[in-house]
């Protein structure tokens, strides 16, 4: 016990910090192997070919992020990435990478912000605080990568910022309740969650950054459907990706404003 208070008070835990602790870094590759080896197996079954397929795997990043916090978001970029290699890799693969991270990033983030309960769906309010989690965490992915790979001209928003998303919720909202019932416990049994780790305590404009993100999310994924769907239009002369890369990107920014402050 004295050893892990030790360890505890000399931990660093920020995205980049965490770098330094060894636990971290273990938990870190504990996280991108798992979601690399559940996402390779459905590769054969695709629904953008060569872009995206149906993920399992999703519920992986969510109850890592629950689980280790930051180390979660390295994790779920890192085992995108080695996913891809498998089916797909390409110059859109570091987007799908960015939205991974900000997958298994925001849970935890988010969850914090508002509560110091443990994540565990023991009530009614808990159950509902942690669809909106996962809610707000999946758009964000689909809105990430759907922006990016519609920029480099490859996918239309539309088509792939919705089906992440909805790959992302459905999977998500139904496994990680049950994941976070049966583990989140034993994990912290074992002093190996980010909640033991961590030593940082809870930032000054936590909750303007949930409110901040969840706008820019939901609001990204409004206007580019929009615009893509030809309801709104920026620019008569540009092409439609264009317009959307141009709608959307102001949302990015500000989706990247509200993870600062988170």
């Amino acid at each position: 016990m004295e050893a892990t208070r030790v360890d505890s008070s000399a931990a660093a835990t920020g995205l980049l910090s965490m770098w330094r602790n060894t636990r971290m870094v273990v938990l870190t590759a504990i996280s991108a192997s798992l979601f690399a080896a559940l996402l390779i197996p459905f590769k054969l079954l695709p629904l953008i070919p060569g872009v995206t397929e149906l993920r399992p795997a999703n519920a992986v990043p969510v109850l890592c992020s629950f689980l280790f916090g930051p180390a979660a978001a390295w994790g779920a970029a890192i085992g995108n990435l080695i996913g891809d290699f498998f089916g797909g890799f390409g110059p859109g693969a570091i987007f799908g990478a960015l939205g991974n991270f900000v997958y298994g990033l925001l849970p935890y983030r988010l969850w914090r912000a508002f509560s110091a309960s443990d994540p565990t769906p023991t009530s009614p309010a808990r159950s509902l605080g942690l669809a909106a989690v996962v809610m707000i965490a999946s758009a964000a992915c689909a809105l990430v990568v759907g922006w990016g790979l519609n920029a480099l001209g490859f996918v239309p928003f539309a088509a792939l910022a919705n089906i992440i998303f909805l790959n992302n919720f459905v999977v998500s909202v139904l496994l990680t309740p049950l994941l976070l019932s049966s583990l989140y416990g034993r994990v912290r049994a074992t002093g190996l969650s980010y909640d033991d780790l961590r030593v940082e305590t809870q930032r000054r404009f936590s909750r303007l950054g949930a409110v901040i993100v969840t706008v820019a999310t939901f609001g990204g994924l409004l206007i580019g459907n929009l615009v893509a769907l030809g309801y709104l239009s920026i620019g008569s002369d540009a092409i439609a990706s264009a317009q959307v890369t141009t709608a959307v990107t102001p949302f990015i920014v500000l989706l990247v404003i509200g993870i600062t402050l988170l």
